[in-house]
Formats: C-alpha cells, sequence, structure tokens
C-alpha cells in the first residue's frame, strides 16, 4: 500500500441520503482532500431484497447536492473498479476459493432452523449465542450426503484460537476483541453472495483504501475485517469510529424521531440551503479551534483534523440548523433567495405559476420583506400569511393593543391621511403615519402598534410602511373599517 491517503463512502442503495450517512460521507471527504487524498463512492448492493429502485441515484444526486464530489465511483469509474459490489462477484470468489483450498473456511450446510435451535439452547444456558463450529470438520462423504439432501452451503471464515484483535481507534484509541467471542461467521450466504464484513475488507484491500471513518455502529464489524486481512496476510487500514447523534433528549437519533427531519431530501424540499446543511452536518461530532462556527467549505478543508472528532456523542438541535440557515439566507444574493421561496408561494397556491410582470415585482418585493428573517424557504409560506387573508382573526395580545383608548382616533385619522394619498409608496405611507402622530399627539406605541395590528393582524412584522404598501390601499381601507366598526360596536 502506497501512502497515498484513500478513503471511501459505501452507501447501500436501500433507502435515501440519511443525516448520520452524510456526516459519514463528509467526514471522509473532508479529510481526502485536507490531505490532498482521494475520496471514493463504492455502492455496497449486496442485500439485494433491501436494495430500493432508485436508491443509488438517489445518495449520489442529494451528496452532489450537498457539495461533496468524489474522485472515483460507479458514476464515474476509475482504476480500482467495478464500484458496485455486485458487479465483482467473481473478484470475492477468487478469494473464498483461496480460503476453502487453505483450510481457512469451509462450508456449512446448517439449515437456518438447526441454527435457531442452536441459538436458543446457548441462551437457556446463559450463553451468549454463536456459531459451535458443528459443520467445521465434515469430511467429504458428509458434504456429499448433505447436498443429496438439497442443502446449498454457506461458507465461513475459522476463527483463529486464544487471539486477540488490537486496533488503535482514530476516535477512541485502544480497542481490543477476543477471538473467543466470535463463532466462525458465515462470509459467503447460501445463495453465493458474500456478507458485509468479507466483501468490504476485500474492497477496502484492492482498492487500496488506507483510513476508514465510520459510525460507531461498526465497530463490532472490525475484528471480523480484520480477520479477513489476516487470513490473506494484508495491511489493515486504519480505522476510525464517529461517535452516535443523539436528539435533543440525548436519545439515539432514531427513524422514529418524527419531530426532527433526517433525510437530505427533506431538507432541501423544505429550502434549506446545502452549503448551510454542510456546515451543520460537519458540526456534528467535529470541533474547529475557536468559538466561530460559519465556515466555508474550502474553509472546513483547510482546517479539518481527524484528532478533533469528539469523544462525545453529538447532539442534533433543529433550532440551531434554522439559526445556521437563517445566517446563510442573509448572506446570500436576492437572486438565490427567490430561487429559494417562490416555488413554495406558487406551490401553496399562493400565486399563479406564470407570473406577469407586475405580479412578479409583488412577489419579489413580498419575498423581500422577508428575506432577513427566514429560516428556510418553505417558512415564507407560514411569514405571508397575512397578505392572502380575506379576513383577520385578532389574538388575545392583538385584542388588547386595539382596546387602546386612542385607537379609534389613530386608526379614523390613518384611514383618512391613506385617501389622501396621491401616489401609494412605502415612503409616502410613512409620511402619513407621521402626520397622524401629528395631528393627534399620539407617538411610539400608541400610534404604531394599533396601525400594526389592525392593518396586518400581527403585533410584530416587516417593516410597516412595506407591508402596507403590499397589502394596497383597498384592502388595509376593508381592515381599518371593519376594525373601527367592532370598536363602534
Amino acid at each position: 500500500m502506497n501512502n497515498e491517503v484513500r478513503v471511501r463512502y459505501a452507501p447501500s442503495p436501500t433507502g435515501h441520503l440519511h443525516i448520520g450517512n452524510a456526516r459519514t460521507a463528509l467526514f471522509n471527504y473532508l479529510y481526502a482532500r485536507h490531505l490532498n487524498g482521494k475520496f471514493i463512492i463504492r455502492v455496497e448492493d449486496t442485500d439485494e431484497k433491501r436494495n430500493v429502485e432508485g436508491g443509488e441515484k438517489s445518495q449520489l444526486d442529494y451528496l452532489k447536492w450537498l457539495g461533496i464530489e468524489w474522485d472515483e465511483g460507479a458514476d464515474i469509474g476509475g482504476e480500482y473498479g467495478p464500484y458496485r459490489q455486485m458487479e465483482r462477484l467473481d473478484i470475492y470468489q477468487e478469494y473464498v476459493d483461496d480460503l476453502l483450498e487453505r483450510d481457512l473456511a469451509y462450508k456449512c450446510y446448517m439449515t437456518a432452523e438447526e441454527l435457531e435451535e442452536e441459538r436458543e439452547e446457548q441462551r437457556s444456558k446463559g450463553q451468549v449465542p454463536k456459531y459451535s463450529g458443528a459443520h467445521a470438520n465434515l469430511t467429504q462423504e458428509q458434504c456429499e450426503q448433505f447436498e443429496a439432501e438439497g442443502r446449498e452451503p454457506s461458507i465461513r471464515l475459522r476463527v483463529p484460537k486464544d487471539h486477540t484483535y488490537r486496533f488503535n481507534d482514530i476516535v477512541r484509541g485502544d480497542i481490543s476483541f477476543d477471538a473467543s467471542d466470535f463463532g466462525d461467521w458465515v462470509i459467503v450466504k447460501k445463495n453465493g453472495t458474500p456478507t458485509y464484513n468479507f466483501a468490504v475488507a476485500i474492497d477496502d484491500q484492492l482498492m487500496g483504501i488506507s483510513h476508514v471513518l465510520r459510525g460507531e455502529e461498526h465497530i463490532s464489524n472490525t475484528p471480523k475485517q480484520m480477520m479477513v486481512y489476516e487470513a490473506f496476510g494484508w495491511e489493515p487500514p486504519k480505522f476510525g469510529h464517529m461517535t452516535l447523534i443523539l436528539n435533543e433528549n440525548r436519545k439515539k437519533l432514531s427513524k422514529r424521531d418524527e419531530h426532527i427531519l433526517q433525510f437530505i431530501e427533506q431538507y432541501k424540499n423544505l429550502g434549506y440551503l446545502p452549503e448551510a446543511l454542510f456546515n451543520f452536518i460537519t458540526l456534528l461530532g467535529w470541533s474547529p479551534v475557536g468559538e466561530e462556527e460559519i465556515f466555508t467549505k474550502d474553509q472546513f478543508i483547510e482546517m479539518f483534523d481527524p484528532d478533533r472528532l469528539s469523544t462525545s456523542p453529538a447532539v442534533f438541535d433543529p433550532a440551531k440548523l434554522k439559526w445556521m440557515n437563517n445566517q446563510y439566507i442573509k448572506a446570500a444574493d436576492f437572486d438565490q433567495v427567490v430561487d429559494l421561496t417562490l416555488p413554495h408561494l406558487i406551490q401553496a397556491g399562493r400565486l399563479p405559476e406564470d407570473l406577469d410582470g407586475e405580479e412578479r415585482k409583488w412577489a419579489l418585493e413580498l419575498i423581500s420583506l422577508y428575506h432577513e428573517q427566514l429560516s428556510y424557504g418553505s417558512e415564507i409560506v407560514e411569514l405571508t400569511e397575512l397578505f392572502f387573508k380575506q379576513e383577520i382573526e385578532y389574538d388575545s395580545e392583538a385584542m388588547e393593543v386595539l382596546d387602546g383608548e386612542q385607537v379609534p382616533e389613530v386608526l379614523s385619522t390613518f384611514k383618512q391621511k391613506l385617501a389622501e394619498l396621491e401616489e401609494v409608496t412605502p415612503q409616502n405611507i410613512k409620511a402619513q403615519i407621521k402626520a397622524v402622530q401629528k395631528e393627534t399627539g399620539h407617538k411610539g406605541k400608541k400610534l404604531f402598534m394599533p396601525i400594526r395590528v389592525a392593518t396586518t393582524g400581527q403585533t410584530h412584522g416587516p417593516e410597516l410602511p412595506d407591508a402596507i404598501h403590499l397589502l394596497g390601499i383597498d384592502t388595509v381601507t376593508v381592515r381599518l373599517n371593519d376594525v373601527l366598526n367592532k370598536l363602534e360596536g
């Protein structure tokens, strides 16, 4: 193995890109780029029953959307291909044959029922279930007899006895496993497909993988993969196992946590920016030097140090992700914000699909009101609801404002001032609000709050003159009249 850093992300096409898998890909990508190494995508598709149509494309598309590119893979090729495991079956077979020839592996004809019966007996004795080795030393005649019965064999690796497997984990330091904890394990299933741990070890060796960064759920797989390396006299890669991602209750992030969106596709569809998600995910289990939290991809590449991978679980904080995305939206070009939000207004039926010139101008002005406030694109629908309502329902906070004794005078005077306007612009509306102050003597909250609540139904919101301008004088006048009628009644 040469000294070039070569890392891989190896998705299974069994579903869409999950936050945890995206983090694995991201850390491998940053590590490779930081050390001028190579980042490889390998598709582990041997679990054909669980593979979903379009699963591979979905994984790759959303990695690209996040801003992750790779040097070798099933879609772009490379000198170490094929990069799909089901296209490498003949390669695995060569190594299986070699192990069988050297008696480091053997055929096992036990049925699923027999294996379960064996496990149940072990459990009843308080033992940890593992394969007993019942078929470890079959004669040729016994093998022929089982095959005559129609039994298909699996192939098991002989686990060395009285052996300890040790490795220095990049994140966790020294880890060891006793071989006695493992029974001889299956490297090829009865259908002829190699198992995960066998295929992965072969692939990592043949593809020159130097470092394996992955989630901590793979720690128990590492000794099995080391057994394969040992069987062929290979040097294992350097392993690093990242900590779990927890929810806000410090429980393992589960797909049942419905209040936390967990797939990259969902964030894209909601109008999150890929740069913000890239930033947020990188900080789930890795920390930079200092207090800063907003970085570009190039900055992350420059400073990524695996020694700063956390040994404590990362907590997924949806509120922090919203805050971070808001920072990116505020810094984004307005055209980008329009692309992020306008489709959501159209999809919600707020705006027609084919906007004419005036409609588009109005829509852009509306979006600009909320540019600074937006946490994600689809939020524009909720934020702008007041511009599409025919009638307003005033909550208790709003009614408290309208109960002020000065309110009828302020609103009736403001209605009169609006009627006097020759040109309706935010600037002229602002001037008329000041004219109300001058005429009535009311100022500050006693002036602005009744006008805001009566015209928008809200106690907080965008710049009042801008909001009134976009609502239009006709709509505002109707709302003022409704409130004045209620107050008089």
